[in-house]
């Protein structure tokens, strides 16, 4: 359910949706969702001092209910 509301909350910040990608990964603390976007939509999706970024993660932390969740915004040119 994460998963989904994630990728739907950015699909709605980029131009190219249809290559939002969220994953999820288990950790020993808790889950990550990575979020995987075009390289020219990073930026949006980080926003101005990371504040985009913190709200998705405040909003993905909310409706984790207490569940331990992270939310990491991958840099797909730096993994080239």
């Amino acid at each position: 359910m994460l998963e989904e509301a994630l990728e739907h909350l950015v699909k709605g910040i980029v131009d190219h949706d249809g290559d939002v990608q969220v994953r999820t990964k288990g950790a020993r603390h808790g889950d990550i969702l990575e979020v995987r976007v075009h390289p020219d939509d990073l930026g949006r999706v980080i926003g101005r001092r990371g504040r985009t970024a913190s709200a998705l993660r405040t909003v993905v932390g909310a409706l984790a209910g207490g569940q331990k969740v992270r939310v990491d915004i991958v840099d797909t040119d730096r993994l080239r």
